[in-house]
């Protein structure tokens, strides 16, 4: 189960609690709820007796979702988890929409303004700005859950494919390349290349062999270029021919395209590992096979956090999960820059931006709306828009309620850049024992 973080009057992070322990702390009034997200209890009353035991944060991050568990070492408890959301994709395409405007006033009578790339220069170590949307969540969550919780250590998944292994594999003499994780970059690299489906006949959800292209007999070799993903039958049917003989010669065209996702993932982690080193905190890394490995062994299903939770060679023999549900974080900004909003032909169609703040309210924050009487009568909670003439909108999971008034709303996390829900709890390894079936990997 999910722990508890607390801090201290000071707000010095302490040992987690159990939630019964949270509930009696804030029902004996020894504790106040400092944060509601992730949830945080900050003491009133009561000094600790012992200094807190560190704990460690790791890392799976991804294109689109990075997984977070904090996990006690000498337990193998996972204290708690978040999947994170980023939002390179929207920031990337509202970058194109902008160059779109941008350059659309040539063959309009608006204003234009000549291109200014060529008086730019781009620092050390500069990444386009979807990359840096992607590390700078990871990096604010790190500080984050270090000030709420005794964060002693971090691992990362730092590369998620060994090259040099999967352009090698066949070399011997090399130890890492014969112990118990051969195998394992090869065949993620894959799942992730050919979208976890067989190659030929697109089935997902089956067992997947890895395949050579040009088979063994006919002269090809192991590297990576030469493999795929195919089910039994498929691979059964194809036997000693080519994939160009047995009809798919798009994919021997597809097999010889270059690294280029592998490079383009484990750049944007180099990028996060040499901030994080920064912070001063022990960083341990890891690769993909490592993680998948750990995962496989200890009968875990793929979630991002679960993931998260079995980077690294550090990773308990034992990896306790519980009822632990994770909290589900998407990454939505603060404000927009922009001040007013388009129509289609690039003119403003709304008045400049106002106020930001309405009645102690900003648009993003999660309320109690408590109606007492007229037709919106009831209680709602979700995130609010503000508007100026104090008459606001709530978002709820069922929809959106109208023309609730700033008189009836309380505020429960002020809006800091992201929106959160519940996740799915899992069953620990050992549930099938108890009757119950395990879940699928």
């Amino acid at each position: 189960m999910a722990l508890v973080f607390v801090v201290d009057q000071n707000r010095k992070p302490l040992d987690p609690v159990h939630p019964g322990r949270a509930r009696f702390l804030l029902s004996a009034g020894h504790a106040a709820v400092l944060r509601r997200y992730p949830f945080t209890l900050i003491l009133q009353d009561t000094k600790p007796d012992a200094e807190p035991q560190s704990l460690r944060v790791k890392l799976d991050p991804g294109s689109k979702t990075t997984g977070i568990a904090v996990v006690n070492d000498t337990t193998g408890q996972v204290v708690w988890a978040a999947e994170l959301t980023h939002k390179g994709e929207q920031v990337k395409a509202k970058l194109d929409a902008r160059r779109g405007q941008r350059r659309g006033r040539r063959q309009r009578h608006t204003r234009y303004r000549q291109p200014r790339f060529a008086n730019r220069t781009r620092p050390r170590g500069w990444l386009p700005p979807s990359l840096r949307s992607r590390i700078d969540n990871v990096l604010t969550w790190v500080a984050r859950i270090s000030r709420w919780c005794p964060i002693g250590a971090i691992s990362l998944e730092l590369v998620k494919f060994d090259t040099h292994l999967m352009q090698h594999a066949e070399i011997s003499g090399v130890q890492y390349q014969q112990g118990e994780l051969a195998g394992y970059e090869v065949r993620e690299y894959l799942l992730e290349k050919w979208q976890r489906a067989c190659a030929y006949c697109g089935a997902q959800g089956v067992p997947l062999e890895v395949e050579h292209i040009v088979p063994k007999a006919r002269g090809g070799s192991n590297r990576v270029s030469n493999l795929t993903l195919a089910c039994e039958p498929c691979n059964q049917a194809k036997g000693t021919q080519t994939a160009a003989e047995y009809g798919f010669p798009q994919i021997q065209a597809q097999a010889k395209q270059p690294l280029r996702d592998a490079a383009a993932v484990n750049t944007t982690r180099w990028a996060l590992y040499e901030r994080l080193q920064a912070t001063g905190v022990p960083v341990e890394t890891g690769t993909g096979g490592r993680t998948k490995w750990n995962r496989t062994r200890r009968g875990l299903p793929k979630t991002h956090w679960l993931d998260a939770a079995c980077v690294g060679a550090s990773t308990p023999e034992t990896v306790q999960v519980g009822q632990v549900i994770p909290l589900v974080i998407q990454a939505t900004g603060r404000q927009r820059r922009q001040m007013c909003l388009m129509d289609r032909y690039g003119f403003p169609r709304t008045k400049g931006k106002g106020a930001s703040t309405i009645q102690g309210f900003r648009s993003g924050d999660i309320v109690r709306a408590v109606v007492p009487t007229g037709k919106q009568i009831g209680t709602y909670v979700g995130n609010v828009a503000v508007r100026t003439r104090g008459s606001f909108t709530i978002a709820i999971p069922a929809g959106t309620i109208t023309d609730i008034s700033y008189r009836y709303c309380h505020r429960l996390h002020a809006a800091d850049g992201y929106r959160y829900q519940k996740g799915v709890a899992v069953l620990p390894p050992h549930a099938s024992k108890a009757g119950v079936p395990a879940p699928q990997l």
